[in-house]
């Protein structure tokens, strides 16, 4: 991530490229002291799953990823002020699976505030 990044979400933009690497767990070294998260996906049938907490809470949902399987890929972004909003979609195998919205509270060059919905019921395309 660097700081002459034309992306209109460019925090957020860099997390996900981080996220989908060889190396997720680099992104744990963007993270304020302070951080909080709460990452919500559908898991079907009406049911969901919540990450939600600090640093640990982080790590959890890293552990359980399926590490190289999915990719997540832009479909609108902006950056309000320390506010990054992000729209995508997540890819299996190049193939659509879900859409996700996140935003992002970006302080100096760490990520304070983090929450993130994902549901493969709706499509932005």
């Amino acid at each position: 991530m660097t700081e002459e990044s034309t992306a209109p979400a460019p925090f957020l933009t860099a997390w996900f490229e981080i996220l989908d690497s060889d190396e997720p767990d680099r992104i744990l070294d963007l993270i304020s002291d302070d951080f909080s998260l709460s990452i919500l996906f559908s898991t079907g049938d009406g049911e969901a799953t919540d990450f939600a907490g600090g640093r640990s809470a982080l790590v959890g949902y890293l552990e359980q990823r399926e590490r190289g399987t999915r990719t997540h890929h832009l479909l609108s972004a902006t950056t309000l002020g320390q506010d990054e909003l992000f729209l995508g979609e997540v890819r299996r195998g190049g193939v659509p699976e879900a859409s996700f919205v996140a935003a992002g509270r970006v302080e100096g060059k760490r990520l304070k505030r983090l929450l993130i919905g994902r549901s493969s019921e709706i499509r932005f395309d």
